[in-house]
C-alpha cells in the first residue's frame, strides 16, 4: 500500500509501511551489536530454528536465530545460561516486534575471550602479521628438533614417541614452559627467546594438548604472537586438537593440527627408508637374476651353436634338405604329368566334336529337323489356301449374276453385247439378247 498525502502534505503511513520503515533504519542504521544476557522463553522448533528472550535484570528482547546460524553453536544452550551474543537488529513486520537476529551465540566467559581474539586477530593481519611473505620454509632433513611445551604435558610425550617411532637418531632438546594461566604467555615466548639465542635448533615445535579456549588462551596473547613472527627458526605451531585455532597457528610457519602430527611433519620416516632399502634390495636382486639369466642364455645359445657344427647335425640337415628336394620333385612330376593327361583329354573332346562322322550326323539331324519344317509349313499353306478359296467362292456365289437369274430375273443385250437397261435404249427393229437361267431368248423389236 502506498502512502497517502493530506493537504498539508504531512505524510500519513500505513501500519504495514511503517514497520517496513522501522524495520530498514534499525536495519540500516544500528548494524551489528555484541551483549551480554540470559536465555529465557527458549523454543526449539521441528524448523530447526531458535526463538527465545534475552534479558537482564531490568529489561528483555526477543530474539531469533536461525537454522544456518544455530548450526555453528558449540554447546547446548538453556534457559538461564548467561551468553554473548553477535546479532542485528531488526522488527518482526506483522506483529511489529522489535527483535534481534542472532548470527553467533558463546558462553559469556568464552564469548568475551572469543571477541578478544576476533579483534587482536583483525589487528596483527592487518599488520600484516599473517603474509605468506614472512613464513620461513622447513627443512627437509632438520639436524635437531626444539620442542617449547610442558614438560608434565601430555603433548611432550605424544611428540617424543612419533619422534621415537619415525627417526630415533633426530635429537631432540626441550624448552620447558608454562603452557597456561597467568604468566604462561609471557614464559613460552621467553623459551622461544632462549632457543633463537642459543641457535642449536633448526626448527622449533610450539604447541600443548588439547583444552578450552581459556586454557588456550595464552597462545592467543599478543606477546606470543610477535615472538613467533621474530623468530629466526622456523616454528610449527601445534595447539589442541584439529578443530582448536589459536592467533599462534595464524603467524606461524606452520600450522600442525595436533603435537603428534606436528612431530611427523618434521621427521624423517624411517619406515619409509627401511622399505626405500628394501626397494633397492628387490631391485639388485632383480638385476642380479636378469644378469644371471643373460648369462645363461649366452651359454645355451653358444651350446646351441656348438650343437649346430656338429658333423652329425650338419649331416641330418643336409639329408632332410634331400629329402625335401625328393619330396619337391616328385610332386612336381606328379603335377606335370596331371596337366599332360589333361591336356590330351581336352585334345580328345575338340577332336570328336570336329569329327567328319559327328559333323555329318549333325548335318543329318539339321536336315531331318528341316525336313519336317518345310513339311509343317507347305500343310499350314495348303489349309489356310483352302480355307480361302472356300470363303471366295462363298463370297462370289452371293454375287454371281446366275443366281440372280436362278431367282426369276435376267439380262437382255443388243447386238453389240451392251446391257440394256432402259427402253429408250432400244428401236424398232433392233435384235435383243435375252440371257435367262437356263438359256437364251432372241427376240426383235417390232414397237
Amino acid at each position: 500500500m502506498f502512502a497517502q498525502q493530506t493537504q498539508s502534505n504531512d505524510r500519513i503511513y500505513t501500519v504495514s509501511s511503517l514497520n517496513a520503515q522501522v524495520r530498514l533504519i534499525l536495519e540500516n542504521e544500528m548494524g551489528v551489536v555484541w551483549l551480554v544476557g540470559e536465555l529465557s522463553n527458549l523454543s526449539m522448533p521441528v524448523s530447526g530454528h531458535w526463538y527465545f528472550t534475552l534479558k537482564d535484570s531490568r529489561a528483555q528482547v526477543k530474539c531469533a536465530m536461525f537454522r544456518g546460524s544455530n548450526r555453528r553453536v558449540t554447546f547446548k544452550p538453556a534457559n538461564g545460561t548467561q551468553v554473548l551474543v553477535k546479532a542485528r537488529l531488526s522488527l518482526y513486520e506483522p506483529r511489529g516486534d522489535y527483535q534481534l537476529i542472532i548470527e553467533n551465540m558463546q558462553p559469556e566467559g568464552d564469548g568475551r575471550l572469543q571477541q578478544q581474539f576476533e579483534q587482536l586477530k583483525m589487528s596483527l593481519a592487518a599488520e600484516g602479521l599473517f603474509a605468506q611473505s614472512l613464513k620461513k620454509p622447513l627443512p627437509e632433513q632438520p639436524k635437531r628438533v626444539g620442542i617449547v611445551t610442558s614438560k608434565t604435558g601430555a603433548a611432550l610425550h605424544d611428540i617424543l614417541n612419533v619422534l621415537q617411532r619415525r627417526d630415533p637418531s633426530l635429537p631432540v632438546v626441550i624448552y620447558p614452559t608454562m603452557v597456561q594461566g597467568e604468566g604462561a604467555a609471557i614464559s613460552i615466548a621467553q623459551a622461544i627467546g632462549r632457543a633463537n639465542a642459543r641457535q642449536e635448533c633448526d626448527v622449533l615445535i610450539v604447541g600443548r594438548g588439547g583444552g578450552s579456549l581459556e586454557d588456550l588462551w595464552a597462545f592467543n596473547e599478543e606477546i606470543v604472537a610477535r615472538t613467533i613472527v621474530a623468530s629466526q627458526i622456523p616454528v610449527v605451531s601445534a595447539v589442541g586438537h584439529e578443530v582448536d585455532v589459536t592467533i599462534a597457528d595464524f603467524v606461524a610457519d606452520v600450522r600442525a593440527p595436533t603435537p603428534s602430527a606436528a612431530a611427523e611433519l618434521i621427521s624423517r620416516d624411517m619406515t619409509h627408508q627401511t622399505q626405500k632399502i628394501s626397494q633397492k634390495t628387490q631391485q639388485l636382486r632383480h638385476v642380479m637374476r636378469h644378469y644371471l639369466a643373460g648369462r645363461q642364455a649366452k651359454v645355451v645359445n653358444l651350446q646351441h651353436r656348438l650343437d649346430r657344427q656338429h658333423p652329425q647335425v650338419r649331416l641330418n640337415q643336409q639329408q632332410q634338405h634331400l629329402d625335401e628336394l625328393s619330396n619337391k620333385m616328385e610332386r612336381a612330376m606328379h603335377q606335370l604329368l596331371s596337366n599332360h593327361q589333361q591336356h590330351i583329354n581336352r585334345a580328345d573332346y575338340k577332336l570328336a566334336l570336329h569329327s567328319p562322322a559327328q559333323t555329318l550326323k549333325l548335318q543329318n539331324n539339321r536336315l531331318e529337323k528341316a525336313q519336317h519344317r518345310l513339311l509343317d509349313a507347305m500343310d499350314r499353306r495348303l489349309l489356310n489356301a483352302s480355307h480361302k478359296l472356300a470363303m471366295a467362292a462363298e463370297k462370289l456365289e452371293t454375287v454371281s449374276p446366275l443366281a440372280t437369274l436362278g431367282r426369276g430375273y435376267s439380262i437382255t443385250r443388243n447386238d453389240k453385247g451392251k446391257v440394256i437397261r432402259s427402253a429408250k435404249q432400244v428401236k424398232t427393229g433392233d435384235t435383243l439378247h435375252t440371257k435367262l437361267a437356263d438359256g437364251e431368248v432372241r427376240s426383235v423389236v417390232s414397237e
